[in-house]
């Protein structure tokens, strides 16, 4: 197998030459049902599942029958909450539920290996030095982003200490920033290319690609908060 390579840039957006990539991560051949069964997953467990409709036991009134069973050649009724009825109750309608799917730690990390690997089988995968801006402005961001090519919808890798870069790209509409450890499947093949720095991607071969928890695919609650 050729050696994988991405290429480099300096935090100003000047090519600094390659980088190589692990095999392991980015060089598997993608296994594309695994990919669709985990992504399928993460979007379930987004599912607030809060939808529901009151059944015939459960709209208020229709205790009487509204009148009586023969003499009138009118259809028999036993209630005007009968899902028939306007106002009536629903039948087999939806009620609160939770669309959260279990998925084995093996079949995340395989789904993850695969979409990196493919998107780096795109010359998909950047890498740049360091961002260490000072001040950080988003318009060194845009620029930075501009210079290395990087046009569309962008998955940014940092880590929790790299603050300017946070700041200087957390505002602006086509980028999503995650943590190693923590970026899912859907993230990567949401983006049209994946952004790492160094430090972030020798991290990505040290802890193998996948560390993100349970929580990353529970529902939200009602409020916004993870249940």
């Amino acid at each position: 197998m050729a050696d994988l390579k991405a290429p480099l840039f300096s935090a100003d957006g000047v090519a600094k030459g390659d980088v190589a990539l692990d095999s392991d991560i980015f060089g598997i051949e993608p296994n594309m049902p695994v990919m669709h069964q985990v992504v399928t997953a993460q979007l379930a467990g987004k599912r607030r599942g809060t939808a529901s409709t009151k059944s015939r036991g459960e709209v208020r009134g229709g205790g009487r029958k509204p009148w009586r069973q023969k003499g009138l050649g009118r259809a028999r009724q036993g209630s005007i909450r009968a899902p028939h009825w306007a106002g009536g109750g629903v039948a087999h309608g939806p009620k609160p539920r939770d669309f959260s799917q279990r998925t084995p730690k093996k079949m995340k990390r395989l789904a993850l290996r695969s979409a990196l690997s493919a998107r780096a089988s795109e010359e998909a995968v950047l890498v740049v030095e360091p961002i260490e801006w000072a001040p950080a402005k988003t318009k060194q961001a845009v620029t930075l982003l501009a210079a290395i090519g990087a046009v569309g919808k962008t998955l940014l890798v940092l880590n929790h200490t790299d603050e300017a870069a946070h700041r200087a790209f957390r505002n602006l509409p086509n980028v999503v920033i995650a943590e190693p450890g923590h970026i899912t499947t859907y993230d990567v093949l949401w983006s049209d290319q994946v952004l790492f720095t160094t430090s972030t991607l020798q991290a990505m071969s040290r802890t193998g690609g996948y560390a993100v928890g349970e929580a990353d695919f529970v529902k939200e609650s009602v409020g916004g908060e993870s249940a």
